[in-house]
């Protein structure tokens, strides 16, 4: 439970980002503006999340950290999902969980984008 904790409170103080239960409860899908960026759930009894990732960072941190796989049910190129385990390094899943977001951030129309960077900015 402290990876979906985690996520949860590493998206919420990001700007224009919903949760919604699309796939019924115990599957949490985080979005900005209606783009997905994190999905979380259990698989084999284990809690997961799925994060957009650039292609090549993502078959690096598969090749190191032995809880990062391929993106289940999801674009094995461009997601990677991440198990709860013991090792699991906090600050990198922060950083997983911020740079998915600014993946999605950065395929937005321009308006978008702005009033994003505007929200960011206000105190």
């Amino acid at each position: 439970m402290f990876l979906h904790q985690l996520a949860l409170k590493t998206t919420r103080s990001l700007p224009e980002v919903t949760v919604t239960q699309p796939f019924g409860e115990g599957y949490d899908v985080f979005k900005v503006i209606d783009k997905v960026f994190v999905l979380s759930f259990h698989l084999h009894n284990k809690a997961a999340i799925n994060l957009k990732v650039d292609p090549d960072h993502g078959a690096m941190l598969r090749d190191i950290y032995p809880y990062i796989h391929s993106g289940w049910h999801m674009n094995k190129q461009h997601w990677i999902s991440v198990f709860e385990d013991e090792h699991l390094d906090e600050e990198l899943v922060q950083d997983l969980v911020l740079n998915s977001y600014e993946l999605v951030v950065n395929k937005l129309n321009k308006m978008q984008q702005k009033r994003i960077a505007l929200l960011k900015s206000a105190p």
